[in-house]
């Protein structure tokens, strides 16, 4: 309710500066302990029945927060009391880089989207890495690595190897951003030559180390079946499917999300589900706004999900709905743990 009378102000704004004022609001209450645990008897939703393990990582719910949100961690200490069940940080690249000429960053109400060109601006690995303390963490935080705008694509695998050098330590898991559409040629890391390279290197350096791959909606099948083998070659821990759409005739140029991304989107993870036989955890992205949403990237094969547009135009209280919702669904469908919908209608 109280979001309802709020983002009526927020949406009179700028969509970044309305972006940037609620992240100001956030680094606020995560230093504050009664406001903490306040949003934390609000959202946090406990439940054995949905808390999993992936690649030795162990995530209290399947709600997380998708990378470009919180692009500098600014926020670590109050997500977990807003109901996420992780979170993933970032992108983040080895020095601070401004991003694309604003405007960059436009809502489309009528459509329950977002279109953003944004261009991995933030802080820089080591100012970011300094918010992030070392674990145990309340909850599972991810680092999204990216490379740096002007860093030639034959050298983006030391921008990579950088990041995972900085955040070791402190990061729960990682995941290699080949896939934003706003970084010139940073989608032709995606091809099967390339990234069959840029992977080689990074788990060469960092054997250990839990890894995810985060792809376009835009890809071929044929593409996703080389994806897929890459990352059963390289030992990766798991996928993130999906970015930024740019198969779109809006006017604005950049990457489209929210509600126009759902379906291709959780095609993607039915496909990326179907080809890897279930065997490789799937964290799905894109337009999901409510649980019924979340529900369906689950049984198409996704073990997580991330969400991003749906928070700017449901708000705060998102994840613990979804997470509520989550749990009736189980319920209705008779299952006694999340596990066992993943991907039981894929």
């Amino acid at each position: 309710m109280f979001y309802r009378c709020v983002r009526p102000w927020l949406f009179q704004l700028d969509a970044e500066q309305a972006h940037e004022r609620a992240l100001s609001w956030v680094e606020r209450a995560a230093r504050n302990d009664i406001l903490r645990e306040t949003c934390a008897a609000l959202w946090q939703v406990r439940d054995a029945r949905l808390a999993q393990e992936l690649f030795c990582v162990r995530f209290p719910n399947p709600v997380g927060l998708a990378a470009g949100f919180d692009k500098n961690g600014v926020g670590v200490g109050l997500w977990p009391a807003l109901g996420f069940g992780f979170v993933e940080i970032g992108t983040v690249t080895p020095r601070p880089q401004p991003g694309n000429e604003p405007p960059r960053l436009f809502r489309l109400p009528d459509e329950r989207a977002l279109i953003n060109r944004m261009g991995f601006n933030n802080d820089g690995a080591l100012r970011v890495a300094a918010r992030v303390p070392p674990p145990p963490h309340g909850i599972p935080i991810g680092v999204n690595l990216g490379k740096q705008k002007t860093t030639p694509l034959e050298n983006a695998a030391d921008d990579y190897l950088t990041g995972l050098k900085v955040f070791d330590g402190r990061a729960d898991f990682f995941v290699i951003n080949v896939s934003s559409p706003n970084t010139p040629g940073l989608r032709q890391l995606q091809q099967a030559d390339q990234l069959d390279a840029l992977l080689g290197r990074i788990r060469a350096a960092a054997p250990a180390v839990p890894l995810l791959l985060k792809v376009a909606p835009d890809l071929t099948t044929e593409q996703l079946s080389d994806i897929v083998a890459l990352v059963r070659q390289h030992r990766l821990n798991g996928i993130v499917a999906t970015n930024t759409t740019i198969q779109h005739s809006r006017a604005q140029e950049g990457g489209l999300s929210g509600a126009p991304l759902r379906d291709r989107a959780t095609e993607c993870v039915r496909q990326l589900y179907r080809l890897s036989g279930g065997a490789i955890p799937i964290i799905g992205v894109g337009g999901i706004f409510r649980a019924t949403d979340a529900w369906e990237k689950i049984c198409a094969g996704a073990s997580l999900v991330e969400v991003y547009t749906g928070l700017v135009y449901e708000g705060p209280g998102l994840a613990a709905a979804i997470n509520r919702g989550l749990l009736r669904q189980l319920e209705a469908g008779g299952f006694t743990h999340l596990r066992e919908a993943v991907g039981c209608r894929a």
